[in-house]
């Protein structure tokens, strides 16, 4: 695959996106033809529709998520998609981190009669209401362990409290009804919809709050593939975006009426159990350490811990 040159990288990033960078890569595969091929971008969810659309990489390559890309890697993402038949995108505004890959200025590059969908990035509370995803500001120490808040640590951190309280029915209840409204509300601008998918918590639907499962990711790939005209994907047989899992809680498995396995006592981190009274104390003293930080994250997320009875 030709284009710009690349830039000075990590090696291990060059392996791991070798085919991007217009290198093969370790299995000796050839890339994808150059034409006919399918481009997927978005966050972290990205690279798992990307399998389950192809899953023997023949029509794709795996390229870093969007929050990743380098200004050197945007002319490369653009002559790839100049090549391609099919842009599979997630919703990216203009000018995002001050470079060109806004949804519709990634469209703009597919050739005459290629086509766009545009899928939404799932985010769903129902199995995990007390946590949400917000980046400490760049040259700020990341939230250690996981990058997971836990409101009611947060409350604790800055109010007092009890950091492990268990989640009420009705907060659990409220909670998902708010987050799955979102996520109708951005489906307004996709293609193609997943919320229906999320109506009936099961604890295979999401791994954490960003993290959905398979069955989530199979009916999401689906719908993308028939807008697409591309074959419908299969179950991979293993699970995908799975390097971590956040526990799910023994008051919110029985507000949704399922059985909680033994592992749902744990966080997983590349498959090894990390015990979730670590998380609650490293989080602990990280939110002492940065109070500032701490404030954001209960300022922007005060009404969903509201929801769930944590008073300021």
């Amino acid at each position: 695959m030709s284009g710009p040159a690349a830039p000075a990288l990590d090696p291990l990033r060059r392996v791991h996106y070798a085919h991007f960078y217009g290198e093969p890569d370790r299995s000796d595969r050839p890339g994808p033809a150059p034409d006919g091929s399918v481009v997927v971008v978005g966050n972290c969810q990205a690279e798992s529709l990307r399998l389950l659309l192809d899953p023997h990489g023949r029509r794709s390559v795996r390229i870093p998520p969007v929050f990743e890309l380098e200004p050197d890697d945007v002319g490369r993402l653009h002559a790839l998609l100049a090549r391609a038949t099919t842009l599979v995108v997630q919703p990216i505004h203009a000018g995002y981190r001050g470079m060109a890959l806004g949804t519709d200025q990634l469209a703009a590059h597919l050739p005459a009669g290629g086509r766009t969908v545009v899928v939404p990035s799932v985010r769903h509370n129902a199995l995990h209401p007390a946590h949400v995803v917000q980046h400490p500001p760049p040259g700020t120490d990341p939230l250690p362990v996981v990058p997971y808040h836990d409101l009611r640590v947060v409350h604790a951190a800055l109010h007092g409290g009890d950091p492990v309280r268990p989640v009420r029915e009705d907060g659990v209840r409220e909670v998902a009804a708010a987050s799955l409204a979102e996520l109708v509300r951005r489906e307004a601008g996709t293609t193609v919809a997943v919320s229906d998918v999320l109506r009936d918590p099961h604890p295979d639907q999401m791994r954490t709050v960003n993290h959905p499962g398979n069955p989530v990711l199979l009916a999401l790939a689906g719908r993308a593939a028939a807008a697409a005209g591309l074959p419908a994907p299969v179950d991979p047989g293993r699970p995908l975006l799975a390097s971590v899992r956040a526990p799910v809680e023994a008051a919110v498995a029985a507000t949704w009426g399922f059985a909680r396995a033994p592992e749902h006592d744990h966080w997983w981190l590349d498959g090894v159990p990390v015990v979730a009274a670590e998380v609650t104390e490293a989080h602990l003293e990280w939110y002492a350490a940065h109070p500032a930080e701490t404030r954001a994250v209960w300022a922007r997320h005060e009404r969903q811990a509201g929801r769930l009875g944590l008073a300021r």
